[in-house]
């Protein structure tokens, strides 16, 4: 078997994203459904700065019985130059059961204590930003009580 192709990311930036109250909608496929409205944050870093627009903007999150969280967020940027970009990504929180139930409570949490990653993809018509349609794009978050953080890398 010949080896494996190599695998490399580029960082692009952090968003930090403020976010509302959620909005319990249930037990729903043997998950609770909650709707979190996203109210805005920043972007930064070496390949895209600006601003995340509030609203409409949201994160349709379902959650296990054992607290595994499913996360389902679309967004819009405002990048620095002024174009707009659609992002939307997937994701996945685990941990250990103890480790969700205070993130839950909204405590701080290293975020050595459980995975968080998401897939990010982007559409715009801003020509300068155009390479955002040609990446694919993955994130390692953390769950800070004002909200969550993500650092996205571009797979290059």
């Amino acid at each position: 078997m010949d080896a494996p192709l190599p695998l490399g990311t580029e960082f692009l930036f952090r968003m930090s994203l403020t976010v509302g109250a959620p909005q319990a909608v249930g037990s729903s496929r043997g998950t609770e459904l909650r709707v979190v409205p996203v109210t805005g944050g920043t972007v930064a870093g070496p390949r895209l700065a600006g601003e995340v627009l509030a609203g409409p903007a949201g994160d349709w999150l379902r959650i296990e019985p054992d607290g595994t969280t499913h996360l389902d967020v679309r967004l819009t940027i405002r990048a620095s130059g002024g174009g707009l970009v659609y992002c939307q990504y997937a994701g996945l929180r685990a941990g250990p059961p103890e480790v969700l139930a205070r993130l839950g409570r909204g405590e701080a949490v290293s975020p050595e204590e459980y995975y968080f990653r998401t897939a990010l993809r982007f559409e715009t018509g801003a020509p300068d930003l155009a390479w955002l349609t040609r990446v694919l794009a993955v994130g390692v978050g953390q769950r800070l009580p004002e909200g969550p953080v993500y650092d996205v890398y571009g797979v290059m």
